[in-house]
């Protein structure tokens, strides 16, 4: 399959790829179980495609991982992309959106089409450096308040974009 391989295992039975995905997540290196089982039951939720590009900081049959998602994994549309060449190769980049604390524009003066690909970093180092300065014109920042706090948790900025894109294109689903 062009678009990385749909993981069948551990999570159980999947679901056939689906021919429409209104939006599509991508999780770059992700570290963190929690915070992809979170985002992972979002897609569920919303019909997005999930993306996970490797290396992860966590092995895909990760207890914590299935908890977060709960038994909502046969509804995820998973794909898994063995490096960020493989992800680019497979992927459409002038429809990403490369979601970084020092992204040029904010989140909600974007406007988002059906197809986009709303791509994010790993929770510790963020996207890599050579993705935003090849693109820095699809680069997306959530603001934050205060100097106090680095970043927000990638599942709260993953919700906070999706569903700003989905809201503009009317959901799809509501």
């Amino acid at each position: 399959m062009r678009h990385g391989h749909l993981v069948r295992e551990p999570m159980g039975k999947m679901p056939m790829p689906r021919s429409i995905n209104m939006f599509q997540i991508a999780l770059v290196h992700p570290r963190i179980p929690p915070n992809t089982g979170q985002i992972a039951r979002l897609c569920a939720a919303t019909g997005a495609a999930l993306h996970l590009v490797r290396p992860l900081g966590f092995r895909l049959d990760n207890r914590s991982l299935r908890r977060a998602g709960l038994d909502y994994w046969p509804n995820v549309e998973l794909h898994v992309h063995a490096s960020l060449e493989e992800f680019l190769t497979a992927a459409t980049p002038e429809r990403f959106w490369l979601f970084t604390k020092l992204g040029q524009q904010r989140y909600d003066e974007i406007s988002y089409s059906p197809g986009d690909w709303l791509v994010f970093g790993s929770e510790t180092d963020g996207l890599p450096a050579e993705l935003t300065a090849a693109h820095p014109d699809r680069t997306v920042r959530i603001p934050i308040r205060s100097q106090d706090v680095r970043s927000l948790n990638l599942a709260s900025c993953a919700s906070i974009a999706l569903y700003e894109a989905l809201r503009q294109n009317g959901f799809g689903f509501a």
